[in-house]
């Protein structure tokens, strides 16, 4: 058994926490990769410095998300973690795409709005785990730990196993280490 930490409110104040509490459970179980999400870079160099001896994977906004052709990730700070080993994507996320396109009802939208019941850090952290899976940074047959948060920050950490996002379902949460209430 282990305990969950539940945070009184979300935000970047929990991303210490967070992390150590990630990076705690992963000692103990041996999990050796780590997805982590960040837009500005304020969690991925938190993450870097936490998880120096672990696979990283650093899951950032896709391009012109905010405004067109515009990255929020910064480049130099993208060099920086590559030169230290981690993995930084940047692509399409994994229940957006042109599921946006569509009406309300897109299975896209149902599952975005079905995760965000739990938090938005669960619902952004099972699809960076979809992303980097996509990708092949990740295994599907191996757990993760998936860190991410709203708005700013890290307030969620999950133990999943991994899935390709046209297998989501296949996708396991087998453990909530930290989130908001």
């Amino acid at each position: 058994m282990s305990e969950i930490i539940y945070f009184e409110t979300s935000g970047p104040e929990n991303t210490d926490l967070t992390l150590q509490i990630a990076k705690g459970y992963a000692e103990k179980e041996g999990i050796k990769r780590i997805v982590v999400a960040s837009t500005t870079g304020y969690t991925a160099q938190k993450a870097a410095e936490v998880f120096k001896d672990f696979s990283l994977v650093v899951v950032t906004h896709v391009a012109g998300l905010r405004e067109p052709n515009g990255q929020e990730f910064p480049s130099d700070l993208r060099e920086q973690l590559e030169a230290g080993g981690a993995k930084v994507l940047t692509t399409s996320h994994a229940f957006d795409g042109v599921n946006r396109l569509a009406d309300a009802g897109s299975i896209g939208q149902i599952i975005r709005d079905t995760l965000r019941i739990f938090c938005q850090g669960v619902k952004v952290a099972v699809e960076i785990a979809a992303m980097a899976a996509d990708a092949g940074l990740v295994r599907t047959d191996e757990d993760v730990i998936s860190i991410a948060g709203t708005g700013k920050g890290a307030d969620t950490a999950l133990v999943v196993t991994p899935a390709i996002s046209r297998r989501l379902f296949e996708m396991r949460v087998k453990k909530i280490l930290a989130k908001p209430l």
